[in-house]
Formats: C-alpha cells, sequence, structure tokens
C-alpha cells in the first residue's frame, strides 16, 4: 500500500540536484575531494575533532565496536533500537547485554550499573526518537567503571543537549544519513570522535586495511572492508547539510501543534521533551493507552487506510530468535504494545498535521475497544 503521509521522508530540492549533478559531470566519483571536505564540515558543525562518513550507520557502528576492541565483552545496551545497533555487536564478537528502558523508549541509567561485570567493557545507547539519553548521567556511569561509552545518535543529528550539539559528549558518536533521518545521503552514516587512535583505526577498517606508502606500494596490518561513502553521496550531504536545522525547525513546529492537539486525550499518550533538550524530531510516536494495547493491529490498518504512513518502533531486539533466550524486559515489551510512529518531516505543512490529526481522532472516535 503507497501511503499519502509516510512517517518520515526525504526533502530533496533543486540545489540538492544540482550538488549531485555536479559530481556526476566531474571525473571522480569516489575518493575524491567532495567526502573529505563533508567530513570537515560534519566536524565543524558537531564541534569534534574527527568524523568519518560511512555508507551506512550500520559500518559505522562495526568499524566502532571494532576500532575499541570489543571482541569477547559485554557491551550494556537497549534492546529499542533498529537491530543493527546489536548485530554490529555479534559480528564483533560481542555479547549485548539487555539493559530496559524508560517510558520515553531511551536507555534507563538508573538500571545500567546493575548489569556491570568483570566482563562490562562498553554501554552502547541510542537517542530514540531524535530525544537525547541523559548524558551527564550515562557519562558518569562510564567514567566511574571505566567504560568506554559509544552513542548510537542515529535518530539524533542535529540534536543538541543543554545547548550543545549531539557528537562529541559520547567517546564515539554514530549518526544514520538514511533517507528517513533529517539529513540524507541517500544511504549513509558517519562517526564522530574527540579521539585520535579511534577515528584513525576506523579509517583503517572502513577501507581494507591498507596504508597506502609510495607509489604503488602499501601495506595491510588488519583486515577490513569497502564501507566508504562515494563523492555522489558526500555531495548530497553537504547540499543538505546547508538545510539540516530548518528541516529539524519544521518537523518541530510539526511535534509542537502535535503536542497541543493530542494534549490530554484520552487514547494515547506523547513524548515529552524537557526544555534542556533539542530532538531532531526524527519520530513522533504516540503510545497507545493500556485499554488499547490488544486493538493495537487495528488501528495500525485503520490509520493506514486513512492515508496515513505508519510505523512501530520498535520490536524489542531481545525477543527475535537471534537474541533469545534473555530475560523479559517489561518496560520495553510494554513500550513495544504501545508505540505507533504517525508522520512528522520536513515536507509537511501545517494543514497536512491539522488533516492527520484529524484523521488519528476519527479512527479512534470509531474504533470498538476489544476486550484482552
Amino acid at each position: 500500500m503507497l501511503s499519502l503521509n509516510p512517517y518520515s521522508t526525504q526533502l530533496i530540492e533543486e540545489d540538492d540536484i544540482e550538488a549531485v549533478a555536479q559530481v556526476l559531470r566531474g571525473a571522480t566519483l569516489t575518493q575524491g575531494e567532495q567526502t573529505e571536505i563533508f567530513e570537515k564540515e560534519l566536524a565543524e558543525y558537531l564541534g569534534v575533532k574527527y568524523v568519518l562518513t560511512f555508507n551506512s550507520a550500520t559500518s559505522a557502528l562495526y568499524c566502532a565496536y571494532k576500532a575499541y576492541n570489543l571482541a569477547d565483552s559485554e557491551v550494556i545496551t537497549t534492546p529499542i533500537s533498529f537491530v543493527a545497533t546489536c548485530n554490529m555487536l555479534l559480528e564483533n564478537d560481542a555479547k549485548p547485554i539487555f539493559c530496559d528502558i524508560k517510558s520515553d523508549g531511551n536507555i534507563n541509567e538508573e538500571k545500567i550499573a546493575s548489569l556491570i561485570t568483570p566482563k562490562t567493557k562498553a554501554i552502547v545507547s541510542v537517542d530514540y526518537a531524535g530525544k537525547s539519553v541523559e548524558i551527564e548521567k550515562i557519562k558518569a556511569i562510564a567514567q566511574e567503571h571505566n567504560l568506554i561509552w559509544i552513542s548510537d545518535s542515529s535518530h539524533s543529528f542535529g540534536g543538541e543537549y543543554k545547548g550543545e550539539k549531539i557528537g562529541g559528549f559520547a567517546d564515539s558518536t554514530i549518526f544514520s544519513f538514511h533517507p528517513l533521518k533529517p539529513l540524507t545521503t541517500g544511504e549513509g552514516g558517519a562517526l564522530a570522535t574527540n579521539d585520535e587512535n579511534i577515528y584513525k583505526r576506523a579509517k583503517l577498517i572502513r577501507s581494507h586495511g591498507v596504508v597506502k606508502k609510495t607509489l604503488w606500494n602499501s601495506e595491510v596490518s588488519e583486515s577490513g572492508f569497502n564501507f566508504r561513502m562515494t563523492d555522489i553521496a558526500s555531495a548530497l550531504g553537504r547540499s543538505q547539510l546547508k538545510k539540516v536545522d530548518s528541516f529539524i525547525a519544521r518537523r518541530e513546529q510539526i511535534a509542537r501543534f502535535y503536542d497541543e492537539i493530542f494534549d490530554n486525550n484520552p487514547h494515547f499518550d506523547t513524548l515529552l521533551i524537557p526544555s534542556y533538550i533539542k530532538s531532531s524530531r526524527h519520530l513522533y510516536p504516540i503510545f497507545l493507552k493500556q485499554k488499547y494495547f490488544c486493538s493495537k493491529e487495528e488501528i495500525f490498518k485503520a490509520l493506514q487506510k486513512e492515508g496515513l504512513g505508519v510505523q512501530v518502533h520498535y520490536k524489542p531486539i531481545h525477543l527475535y530468535s537471534l537474541y533469545s533466550p534473555y530475560s523479559p524486559l517489561y518496560m520495553a515489551e510494554a513500550f513495544y504494545k504501545a508505540e505507533i510512529s504517525i508522520p512528522c518531516h520536513q515536507k509537511m505543512t501545517q494543514e497536512d498535521a491539522k488533516i492527520t490529526a484529524e484523521k488519528i481522532f476519527s479512527v479512534f472516535q470509531s474504533l470498538q475497544i476489544c476486550k484482552a
């Protein structure tokens, strides 16, 4: 089914198309200057020393985990994320240890310490829906227990915590530039860090582990992959970067309209964002009241029928067969039963948001509540 209004989408304009066309007309489509310039512009935007771009955030996660030598260790992470966050831990022979979440979908920092063992080497947090985790609390835990902190901020490029851009708080931070994110390179991702050693090692892993020496001579001291971003994608990213703050501002306008119109409604709750956090608003989730849990499929289908491109973010990772057996996580599983993402993106107008809200209320008003 083609939805009339997706939960998120890219906004590609003529300047983006022209930026890509210029690269296509040139001599170098990859491993040229566009990617190097894009990385420098990203580092300046984020306020960090180093940024590496990749062909996906998944590749960036893999290289970050490998650069920190997480093999044979335990890594405390959240079950509410896309599976790539944990799949790349498995690919690095690290064991994910799932920590339950809070009602906002972010890892419950109060529960992290109880999961730390002598084998724990890192914490991997996720900024759910574009809302930052509680940075000061997680950073303090990592420092107290001498743990690496990697922030999977795939949802939160352009977001802020207490006036500073997300990207330089953790030891390394990962971003996604998938088309559903506020800034897109088609497919793509990035690793941001202030650690020169991690930057250099991740850069090697990103490109076969090859070190160029003189003329045609080179050296390889460890294995790697081709996880590079093309200059075509980088050119699109550079163009999008100039507009990303306006894209996020538009998403924020839509989100605030929803916040107001959905306030204190009897059907569902919304995500509260404290004043010290600027969300990228990658997602606008609604959380069904418990009495609607058993009607979720009916609600989802009815919203789709109304032309709304809704989605659920996410099935908790510990419930997938690849990760079983794991102990139940009450909050994560309740979150899954409650969450539906509704349209919120930079292509929407205020009228689109109004129509979306009206359709959502109409669906709930006509709903026959099931009996569990």
